[in-house]
């Protein structure tokens, strides 16, 4: 089957690469020429485990092209994507910026020949794909094609594994022909019997939001009991481990830390509240959600100064991680980008390390100092903060990280290490919802 995807960002490259290893004839179309210049080359400008790998794959294979022209990608397709962004509208009101994919529509639509299917592959509020329907036949009355919604659940950092190996496939249709080209595009995971959920189009289009914001409240939740947690001198991981094992509500996303943050949950919350606000619908929970997560960061920076003796300024912070996860170089929404921020308003100076996120960092947050290691990054710093928990993390050299810092005062947001090896390597260790070590300190 040919395939054509608008737009090479995160969910278009990991899409197309993924479809053409499925064996589809797959076209990345995006109008920034650099970007398609690096594909060419096959250089992938994004980090994702295995993409690289799979991008020269199908390239060689001739399965996968990237190309700034929409001919002959387009009139050759029998399912076009459409998989351009959609962040948070600039007028800061929490909506989705729909422009990307209006404009998309507007560009492809003089180049549909025979029957297209038009698939919305960016997260959208419900009602776009008929907006898109709507701009498509304005443009090209003479077009036969039918639009479909499908959104991605790829998670940064495991995305082509969610890909080829997904918990689900929500197909949202008005047409059994349009459903029925779907089927046949996803015929691979058919046959290794992952669950599809077909349905109308504008239920597809709020599944995504609705996951996201149940994932996202799960954050919050256990964040909120972790503070609970050190009122009362309980273990927030063994608060997390009790309830996980309950089926009915799981061990993920029960892990406490400084909030979350990434491409997807705060703006697929916000969008969500003003979706709900423009129906008239209440939507308290989320509500709370996005107000518990903007808290949480506030404290991780009340955290941080409470541990540096009560005031930062003047105070060298060495901080190991700053992508929003591990095995990514996202840095949108990223807790780190808000509390580092706050740290250095204040007059603190950040060392900082990551294994993969530093260049898109250094957009954000050029005022800081950015190491090759993490022991370069403590040399010298009054404490150090495990923001990100990458695997290269968890197994410090303690007692080169103690002789490199000035005071031996280490900050884990993500529970990474356990309490009592922490006390023994003689550390001042102040983590997220379990008791303090060192100085008899509690919270």
């Amino acid at each position: 089957m040919k395939i054509a995807i608008i737009g090479t960002g995160y969910v278009g490259l990991v899409t197309g690469a993924c479809f053409a290893e499925f064996g589809h004839e797959v076209t990345c179309i995006d109008i920034d020429e650099s970007k398609i210049s690096l594909l060419q080359q096959k250089q992938v400008p994004i980090y994702e485990p295995g993409l690289d790998m799979l991008v020269r794959k199908n390239l060689d294979a001739r399965r996968l092209r990237f190309t700034t022209d929409f001919v002959p990608g387009i009139p050759e397709a029998q399912v076009v994507f459409i998989a351009v962004g959609t962040p948070a509208s600039r007028r800061g009101d929490g909506y989705a910026d729909l422009s990307y994919v209006y404009d998309a529509a507007r560009r492809l639509a003089p180049h549909l020949e025979g029957y297209t299917v038009v698939v919305n592959k960016s997260t959208v509020p419900i009602g776009t794909a008929r907006q898109v329907a709507r701009i498509l036949s304005e443009v090209n009355p003479e077009a036969d094609f039918h639009v479909a919604s499908n959104p991605e659940f790829l998670r940064e950092g495991a995305a082509i594994n969610d890909f080829m190996r997904p918990d689900r496939v929500v197909l949202g249709v008005d047409s059994p022909r349009a459903e029925e080209v779907l089927k046949a595009m996803y015929r691979p995971l058919y046959l290794i019997e992952t669950p599809f959920v077909i349905t109308n189009i504008e239920t597809a289009e709020l599944i995504k939001y609705a996951a996201n914001a149940f994932l996202a409240t799960k954050i919050s939740f256990i964040n909120e009991i972790a503070n609970l947690c050190e009122e009362v001198g309980a273990d927030v991981q063994g608060v997390a481990k009790g309830m996980g094992l309950d089926g009915r509500i799981g061990r993920k996303f029960l892990h406490a830390g400084p909030g979350y943050g990434g491409s997807c949950f705060p703006k697929d919350t916000q969008a969500l509240l003003r979706i709900a606000q423009e129906h008239g619908v209440a939507c308290r929970i989320v509500e709370s959600v996005v107000e518990v997560n903007a808290a949480q960061k506030a404290r991780m920076v009340r955290k941080i100064r409470k541990a540096l003796g009560g005031d930062e300024a003047g105070k060298t912070v060495a901080v190991l991680g700053l992508s929003f996860k591990p095995e990514t170089d996202d840095i949108r929404d990223a807790p780190s980008i808000t509390i580092l921020s706050t740290l250095l308003e204040h007059g603190a100076a950040i060392r900082a390390h990551d294994p993969q996120a530093v260049e898109e960092a250094r957009k954000v947050l050029p005022q800081a100092t950015y190491c090759s290691d993490p022991y370069e990054a403590c040399r010298g710093a009054d404490a150090v903060v495990l923001m990100t928990e990458w695997n290269e993390y968890r197994a410090l050299d303690l007692d080169r990280v103690k002789s490199l810092l000035k005071e031996p005062v280490f900050i884990d947001l993500r529970n990474v290490y356990k309490l009592p090896s922490m006390k023994e390597a003689g550390f001042r260790y102040y983590s997220v919802g379990r008791p303090c070590v060192g100085d008899g300190l509690v919270g």
